[in-house]
């Protein structure tokens, strides 16, 4: 009974945060796409958009989204919160188009829909609960997780500075959407400490490393945004990696648990390709209206316009 009114709180709550997330990721779309361009992780990007009302926006929201993060993460396990969090690329196609003051596409909501979907069916057959050492974050539970973790962000971060593909942009958001995940992990491992009180908050590692790790996917967030042309997919790969690194780092550093027998595995599956063929659905609309000229207000938001238009579409764009 306790565990169902804990979900009770947790589950709005995410879905609430998704929706700020989707909200601050529309905004800050359209702010970094009006300053010069930054090279990656460069704190000059930061101190461009500190004055752009948008990206202010977007930081409020940003701000408001991880609040109502850290309720659910403190009522539900991991593993419930972060797959509720692939809903912010359905939230951020929706705000794109109400900020530009146009109705959201019918195939957009589509997809959403089956976003929905798919996290319902799968976390009716995940059946995740918080295992017996969830009150303690230890990365040294699982060092082959953290190895994994590490490789993967360096190789995306290098593969980015030194490719002139398409694909670098890709990299950006899934290094970025890692880096959230694991701050998801952190501020699960913050929230059960401050149960005990301000003094072991204070002395909790995973506070310190949420101040760095934290600020650093957001940067990378904002160099994504930027310097990709097309920005719906890395809004998907973002929210996507986000979850998937959340759930893990549950099972591997917190103790959290899923129901792994074999038919359930095969359900879980099935669900989650429904999750990413809703995302698709999203990104491919997007795109699809971009080429036909059918949202052409949009376009600061879901594409990075070439250099040589960038000055005439930037003079048609409000604020």
């Amino acid at each position: 009974m306790i565990e169902a009114v804990s979900l009770l709180v947790a589950v709005p709550a995410a879905v609430v945060g998704a929706a700020g997330f989707g909200m601050a990721s529309a905004a800050q779309q359209r702010a970094t796409h009006e300053v010069p361009v930054s090279s990656t992780l460069s704190p000059r990007l930061v101190l461009d958009l500190i004055h752009h009302p948008w990206w202010l926006l977007g930081l409020v929201m940003t701000v408001l989204a991880l609040a109502m993060q850290l309720v659910a993460l403190a009522f539900g396990p991991l593993t419930v919160v972060q797959p509720l969090l692939v809903t912010g690329v359905v939230f951020a196609g929706v705000f794109s188009a109400l900020l530009h003051h146009r109705r959201p596409d019918r195939w957009v909501l589509v997809g959403g829909l089956l976003t929905a979907a798919g996290l319902a069916a799968f976390l009716l057959q995940a059946r995740p609960v918080a295992g017996p050492g969830s009150e303690h974050l230890d990365v040294t539970d699982s060092p082959a997780f953290l190895i994994t973790i590490v490789v993967l962000v360096l190789g995306c971060l290098v593969f980015a500075g030194m490719s002139s593909h398409p694909t670098r942009i890709l990299a950006l958001a899934l290094a970025t959407g890692i880096l959230f995940g694991i701050t998801a992990a952190l501020m699960k491992a913050v929230t059960t400490a401050v149960r005990g009180g301000v003094g072991e908050l204070f002395t909790t590692p995973a506070l310190y490393a949420a101040c760095v790790v934290g600020p650093m996917g957001f940067l990378l967030s904002q160099n994504t945004f930027q310097q990709g042309r097309l920005v719906s997919p890395s809004v998907a790969v973002i929210t996507t990696a986000d979850p998937i690194v959340g759930v893990f780092a549950g099972i591997a550093w917190l103790g959290e648990d899923l129901d792994t027998s074999a038919p359930l595995i095969a359900g879980q599956a099935l669900a989650g390709l429904v999750v990413l063929l809703g995302i698709a659905f999203v990104t491919l609309r997007s795109t699809i209206l971009l080429r036909r000229g059918e949202a052409p207000e949009d376009a600061a938001i879901w594409e990075r316009p070439d250099p040589a238009p960038e000055s005439s579409a930037s003079s048609s764009c409000p604020g």
